[in-house]
Formats: C-alpha cells, sequence, structure tokens
C-alpha cells in the first residue's frame, strides 16, 4: 500500500481542453486562396475585343450608307451610325474626354486585375475591359482623328434610327453586362480577391 498522498484535484491537469476560439479564427484566416484568375480577364477581353472589331468592321462594309434592316421579325434594325458620345449615344461632343476616361477605366483594371481571385470578378472586369478597349480602338483609328475619332454603333433595338431605343455595339453590351455582373457580386457580398465581405463583417463583430 502506498503512502503517497493523492494529488488534489487542482493539482490534476486536464486531459483535454477545446481550442481557443483565437485559435480556430486565426487558423480559418490562414486558410489558402483561390487561385489568381488574372488569365481569365485578358481570355474574354480578347474574345470580346476580337468579336467587336469584326462585327463593326462587316458592319461598316455592309449597311453604311445602306437603309436600316431588320432582323428577328423588326426586334432588331441594323444600320451604321458614326457616334462622337458615350456607349448609347450619350455625351455626345466629348469624344476626347470619353477616349481619356476609357484608358484610365483600362489602367484600373489592368492594375486590379494582379489581385484577382475570383472568377466572377475576373469574367465581369474582362467584359468591361473588352468595351473600353473596343470603343477605345475606334476613338483612335476611325475618322475623324486620334482621340477624336467616332465609334461605330449598328445595333438599334425595336426600331430603326434609335426611335425605339439607343443604338449601340458590342462592346457597349460588353460593358454593361460586365457592370452589372460587378454589382451584383458586391451585392452578394463576393469580393474581388476570392473573399467575402460578409464574412469579414461577421469577423469585425
Amino acid at each position: 500500500m502506498s503512502t503517497d498522498p493523492s494529488p488534489s484535484e487542482s493539482e490534476v491537469e486536464p486531459s483535454a481542453e477545446p481550442p481557443e476560439r483565437g485559435a480556430v479564427e486565426e487558423g480559418a484566416a490562414d486558410a489558402p486562396l483561390p487561385k489568381r484568375r488574372v488569365w481569365v480577364v485578358f481570355a474574354v477581353a480578347a474574345l470580346l475585343w476580337a468579336i467587336d472589331l469584326l462585327t463593326k468592321n462587316l458592319a461598316v462594309a455592309n449597311l453604311e450608307g445602306k437603309e436600316p434592316k431588320p432582323i428577328l421579325g423588326g426586334l432588331i434594325y441594323l444600320q451604321v451610325i458614326r457616334n462622337p458620345g458615350a456607349a448609347f449615344s450619350m455625351a455626345t461632343g466629348m469624344t476626347w474626354v470619353l477616349a481619356l476616361v476609357a484608358i484610365g477605366v483600362v489602367i484600373a483594371i489592368v492594375w486590379i486585375s494582379r489581385r484577382l481571385r475570383s472568377v466572377g470578378w475576373a469574367i465581369g472586369l474582362g467584359l468591361v475591359l473588352a468595351g473600353a478597349l473596343g470603343n477605345l480602338t475606334d476613338r483612335f483609328f476611325r475618322e475623324p482623328g486620334p482621340l477624336r475619332g467616332h465609334v461605330v454603333d449598328f445595333i438599334s433595338a425595336f426600331a430603326p434610327n434609335g426611335q425605339g431605343f439607343a443604338i449601340f455595339n458590342i462592346a457597349d453590351s460588353a460593358i454593361c453586362v460586365g457592370g452589372a455582373l460587378i454589382v451584383l457580386l458586391s451585392l452578394l457580398g463576393k469580393d474581388y480577391d476570392g473573399t467575402s465581405t460578409r464574412g469579414k463583417k461577421k469577423e469585425s463583430e
């Protein structure tokens, strides 16, 4: 029979303790981020940019100087309009300012793409980049001259001459779709770096 005194309850070390909350959150924060999606931005931009340039050249070659051509039962009218303004014929007469704005948009997208990890954001920014480059190409290389060139619009919805809606092109459509996608992702709390803004708010609370 042992004469050693039994240790008191206060001296007995617990066999196991649950991990602290801070340690769990720290481990979650260290989780690997998604891969960078820079290539998605430029792949989408290159594809839509090429489509925009091709359709504009085809429109100029086949439609300029002719009467509006209805397709899809009159839902769309194809006709060439030289637009000195912004998308959907807005801001007419500010061609050089719009060209500088487009250059700024291109630079901003290229800059932010280095930290891009969200596929949705990559597609959205790629569409906006394609639209900006498409119309910027017109402003540099079409008449009447660099930074003053008129954009080729050739799609008139619902009625000819933009009477039912504005006259636009593929680049305008890409900008609108890309912008809408980015806004939707922002509302859903999806950030461009692959994280969730909602998760960040919960951690801060």
